[in-house]
């Protein structure tokens, strides 16, 4: 399925286009096995599992609605429509669609000249679960409601949908003809889910639906039961495809805060959960066993393989947690070696987001100054290696590590180089040494923004905490999340909407950046009183200046248990542009309101949070990376862009590849894309999210899907 929902979580002025030079570095070839750690998943033959029983699946809230193109669907929203709706294509391990032979005998490209037509050919064995056969009745009823003519439908959006022209039986049975008024390679994104006619053909059904369940469905599974913190599913009676392993599926609503206590009273037996919880779950292996590894692991590279040993010595989130010597401790231990973890890349990124429409960093040369003193490597190393994660910084925007076209642009900017960042500060007209009238003026008795000295700073204060809590942390704290709810989840994705990072994804705010328009608000709020840390570790002399005045970019994280750890990323990348003289201003903000009031708002100048991947970054990103347009009002409308920072020339390359019927052209052109948003240093990506799922022991064919679509019919219990 495309980004829709949150998701998923963006260069001069003048338009002026720096030369971009030769890029090298790694790509992916189209074909071959998935990158180590793409996914981690217990696979097993169906004939080996019990053939019965209830899976507990826990989600960060309950679904709003069951209607994916819904603007406020989420990823439980997501996981529900993938078990009970029909999906033409599937995604593999890395990324690329796959033709479902449960609905699909085939669809073909069958002409392109003067018009692009695909013709599907169903399964005729495929009906919903009243009996009807799908046929092209569904097929335009969800066209017209997903095209953007009806504003009645309120749909999150309208691409691909848009570019149809009509949609009529084919001229054998059983075939659905498209045709499309304007070229459109991400074609294979389109009716997935798909919808029946009877939600579909009306807007106030295709609303009410969302809140009451879905009546009819045509997947291996079928709603039940929807409650106020649960939504159940049972097999399908009308399906006729592999029949499910499992009698019922309850989607469990469960706050990423509150989920090891649901491990531990033994209310779930699958779930996404945080570093600390993790390390919690990998202590309870026999010897020097890592997460995964005791059943093996089916992931490509080993993601599940032993990890290398701490010398008999326990990390901090081991000690007095689930190795205590108290009753309690130990019965909670015994509760969590009952599962496994499994682990994978996320397929979403966290990334330093620099926003572009005001201040210092509306100069492309300081946002360039601030990308070329951020080192990458350590970060990514500090997130990912203590969850024993592949920790390269991820090299590209629009596609991950081992999705067919990857290619490592950040060559575009050039490597972490102090005096390279310097250099452009000064060009700029921010230069170190000496001090203005304005500061010798306040005569040493205040800091570089005219207030009174205080106490220590929250960098100064808390660089021993992060020595100590970095090397055990699994991630900074993403849809919210993404995300993490950095999940973020704006990763955040849902909206998988921009956020935070805890190692799941949720909603709205904390993950992923969110999917809806957003026009642009004035911005500069203060820093409430006692929310405000300053990097003030460099000295007067040392810190940058143009015509006296010092330049300091506030920093705006959210402050919640899952903004916690992300916090620590953004302390380390505080202390990074320490060294090239620029000050920051931490900013605390209530995680409920960080996406809504501030990255949405464009209420920071710099930000952490995660958006989501996509197998049609063509299609998904473009409103990520879109120039930002001026509305008749005055405002300025960003669509998903919250850095504000474009260019009519990415603009441009997107337009191209989403009209490029040939795949390896159309690639190459979101590569190029690509390689300009690096150049324009709007936005940073850092790392991709680890994906780190607490599985009962015993459950098989889940875990860490990654990029991978679950196979519903296929999840079991080991006989």
């Amino acid at each position: 399925m495309p980004i829709t929902k949150g998701r998923r979580a963006m260069l001069l002025a003048a338009g002026v286009m720096l030369p971009l030079p030769v890029l090298t570095g790694c790509s992916s070839d189209d074909d071959g096995p998935p990158p180590p750690a793409a996914w981690d998943i217990a696979a097993a033959p169906r004939a080996g599992t019990t053939g019965t029983g209830t899976l507990r699946w826990a989600v960060d809230a309950m679904p709003t609605t069951l209607n994916a193109f819904s603007k406020t669907a989420d990823t439980g929203t997501e996981r529900i429509a993938g078990a009970v709706l029909p999906s033409l294509y599937t995604l593999d391990a890395r990324g690329r669609p796959q033709r479902n032979g449960d609905y699909l005998a085939s669809a073909d490209v069958t002409s392109s000249d003067p018009k692009q037509v695909v013709v599907y050919k169903l399964n005729p064995k495929a009906v919903w679960s009243d009996g009807r056969p799908l046929g092209v009745e569904d097929f335009q009823a969800q066209w017209r409601a997903l095209r953007g003519t009806d504003d009645k439908y309120g749909t999150a959006r309208n691409a691909g949908y848009d570019r149809i022209a009509k949609v009529e039986p084919g001229d054998k049975a059983h075939e659905v003809k498209v045709t499309f008024a304007k070229p459109y390679t991400d074609w294979r994104s389109l009716f997935t889910p798909l919808y029946p006619k009877s939600v579909m053909g009306n807007p106030a059904v295709f609303s009410a639906t969302a809140s009451k369940g879905l009546a009819v469905g045509a997947g291996p599974f079928m709603v039940r039961q929807v409650s106020e913190s649960s939504v159940t599913l049972v097999r399908n009676p009308r399906w006729w495809g592999d029949r499910a392993r499992l009698s019922r599926m309850v989607f469990q609503a469960v706050p990423a805060e509150k989920r090891a206590q649901a491990l531990i009273a033994g209310q779930l037996d699958l779930a996404e959960v945080d570093p600390a919880t993790a390390r919690r779950i990998r202590a309870t292996a026999p010897g020097k066993q890592a997460a995964g590894a005791d059943q093996g692991s089916s992931a490509p590279g080993k993601a599940g393989a032993p990890e290398p040993s701490t010398g008999g010595r326990q990390t901090a989130g081991a000690q007095g947690g689930a190795t205590g010597d108290t009753d309690k401790n130990r019965s909670r231990n015994r509760a969590l070696s009952g599962f496994t973890l499994r682990k994978a890349l996320d397929p979403a990124y966290t990334q330093l987001a620099l926003n572009g429409t005001k201040g210092p960093l509306a100069d492309e040369r300081v946002r360039r100054a601030v990308a070329r003193a951020i080192d990458r490597k350590a970060l990514a190393k500090a997130v990912l290696k203590p969850m024993g994660l592949p920790s390269e910084p991820l090299g590209n925007h629009l596609l991950m590590a081992g999705q067919p076209g990857y290619k490592d642009h950040s060559g575009a900017l050039g490597d972490p180089d102090k005096n390279a960042a310097q250099s452009l500060l000064a060009d700029a007209g921010w230069r170190a040494g000496g001090t203005g009238s304005r500061q010798k003026a306040l005569d040493g008795k205040t800091d570089d923004r005219g207030r009174p000295h205080s106490a220590p700073t929250a960098t100064e204060t808390d660089t021993a905490t992060d020595t100590a809590t970095e090397g055990t942390s699994g991630t900074p704290s993403e849809t919210a999340s993404q995300s993490a709810s950095g999940t973020e989840s704006a990763t955040a994705s849902s909206e998988r909407s921009a956020g935070t990072e805890s190692g799941t994804t949720s909603g709205t705010a904390s993950g992923t950046a969110s999917g809806t328009a957003s026009s642009e608000r004035s911005a500069g709020a203060a820093p409430a009183a006692g929310d405000a840390g300053r990097s003030g570790r460099l000295g007067e002399a040392a810190v940058v200046r143009k015509k006296g005045r010092p330049l300091v970019l506030r920093f705006v994280l959210p402050d919640d248990q899952a903004g916690a750890q992300l916090s620590t990323v953004g302390r380390r990348i505080a202390r990074m542009l320490e060294k090239i003289g620029v000050r920051t201003e931490i900013t605390k903000v209530s995680g409920e309101s960080y996406f809504r009031d501030h990255i949405a708002t464009g209420d920071y100048d710099l930000a952490l949070y995660s958006w989501p991947a996509s197998a049609y970054p063509a299609t998904d990103a473009r409103p990520i990376y879109a120039k930002p347009q001026p509305a008749a009002d005055g405002s300025l409308v960003v669509e998903q862009n919250y850095t504000r920072v474009g260019t009519d020339q990415i603009d441009q390359l997107f337009d191209q590849a989403l009209s490029e019927l040939d795949g390896g052209a159309s690639r190459s052109l979101v590569s190029r894309a690509d390689a300009r948003i690096w150049a324009a240093a709007g936005s940073i990506p850092l790392y991709q999210r680890p994906q780190l799922i607490a599985m009962r022991k015993g459950l098989v064919n889940a875990g860490a899907f990654g990029f991978a679509t679950p196979r519903y019919q296929d999840i079991g219990f080991r006989r």
